[in-house]
């Protein structure tokens, strides 16, 4: 059984004292597909090292993070233009609107959100979206640069069912992760409503992690966990969905 993190941060600051035995936890799972979102510039480095020491199993995406859209965006965004030149990428990611922590800089946002989806139409790349407290904002832009080149990975996807219609329409699949096995989680009510084909699995660690570990560091190895909860609300096998989400991840990353 082959599964698949579809976005996970293996270079947190949270790994740091068993980074080596968090990724082997993983492996044992049958996770031996991570893929590694971009935040800033700072971590380009430590990215490029977890590449090197597992290259089997290590796909990274280049991009800049909604939260880290500061007073130096632009720099920021010429180090993804330069790292996407001279360098393999999965995609472009993560990128998007959070409005939860900072309303004011949402035209900030809003533009590196479309010069990096422009960027990944050039390079023929899909997206990973992150998207907080602004699906509008998000939809305005993807409403905008819509087309056969656009297309990716709604990121920890947390609306409700016409939200995930919207996203589908868009060419995305929606990544569901820990969020889909807690009580109030409430995607679980509407998730056996969207086929399988629009699911991948993602963990987001070290955030979100799945029940009965919630509330601690996530990591990759609870991806079967996930897989489970969907198991459930499909009737079907977690083999069956561990083959429809990696299938699925191999059809946006093209890996």
């Amino acid at each position: 059984m082959i599964l698949t993190d579809t976005h996970t941060h293996l270079y947190s600051e949270e790994f740091a004292a068993d980074r080596d035995a968090m990724m082997q936890r993983a492996f044992d799972a049958g996770v031996s597909r991570l893929f590694v979102p971009s935040i800033d510039s700072t971590y380009t480095q430590q990215m490029y090292a977890m590449e090197k020491q597992y290259p089997d199993n290590v796909f990274l995406m280049m991009g800049l993070h909604p939260t880290y859209v500061k007073e130096n965006y632009l720099e920021e965004l010429a180090h993804v233009e330069a790292q996407l030149a001279n360098h393999k990428f999965y995609a472009v990611g993560e990128i998007g609107v959070d409005l939860y922590w900072d309303k004011t800089r949402l035209t900030q946002q809003q533009h590196a959100f479309k010069h990096q989806v422009q960027l990944a139409k050039n390079y023929k790349l899909p997206i990973n979206i992150h998207c907080r407290d602004a699906f509008n904002e998000t939809f305005d832009v993807l409403e905008e640069e819509k087309g056969a080149d656009l297309f990716g990975i709604f990121h920890c996807f947390t609306g409700d069912f016409e939200q995930a219609q919207k996203a589908i329409s868009y060419n995305m699949k929606l990544g569901i992760g820990g969020v889909a096995t807690f009580k109030n989680g409430k995607i679980d009510e509407f998730l056996k409503d969207i086929p399988p084909q629009y699911i991948v699995l993602e963990t987001d660690a070290p955030y979100l992690a799945p029940v009965p570990h919630r509330g601690r560091r996530n990591e990759s190895s609870y991806i079967p966990l996930v897989a489970q909860k969907l198991a459930e609300i499909y009737g079907v096998t977690i083999e069956e969905i561990a083959q429809i989400t990696t299938q699925n991840s191999k059809d946006i990353y093209g890996i």
